[in-house]
């Protein structure tokens, strides 16, 4: 949902950038049914703000291990693999990449990430990748 940047203010408060249409894609998607969850291995208060914005319930920041996080989401929500999508630029992703149902990367993730996974957003993370994504799920839906 970022541009992978890290941004700091005088008094040392990291901000982000978020893309507004990414947001309106995710509120979209919820009134369909979809649900939303943001595993960062990075703790940003901006970022549990901005999901509490897009009423995304499933935020776990600080998690190097996304995998084990996912994993455990799964199991609480009975979910299977092939009803999951997770979005990833890194190779720190590729574990998580390499087990759900759709994987999709940003036009900017690492060319490792975009060579391993089903889905290339034409859209960098923060332009509009999130909202390409859900656009095209619930395309694929017929929705």
């Amino acid at each position: 949902m970022t541009d992978g940047g890290i941004y700091y203010t005088v008094s040392g408060a990291e901000m982000k950038r978020f893309n507004a249409q990414d947001g309106y894609g995710i509120a979209r998607a919820r009134e369909h049914g979809l649900k939303f969850g943001i595993i960062s291995g990075r703790n940003t208060p901006v970022v549990t703000r901005r999901a509490k914005d897009l009423q995304i319930v499933e935020v776990h920041q600080g998690r190097d291990d996304k995998l084990a996080v996912y994993q455990d989401i799964k199991k609480r929500l009975r979910l299977h693999d092939e009803e999951c999508c997770f979005m990833g630029d890194d190779l720190f992703d590729m574990p998580l990449l390499r087990v759900v149902g759709l994987s999709a990367a940003p036009a900017n993730a690492r060319p490792e990430v975009r060579r391993a996974v089903d889905f290339v957003c034409r859209a960098r993370g923060g332009e509009g990748a999130v909202r390409e994504l859900v656009d095209f799920i619930l395309a694929a839906q017929g929705r």
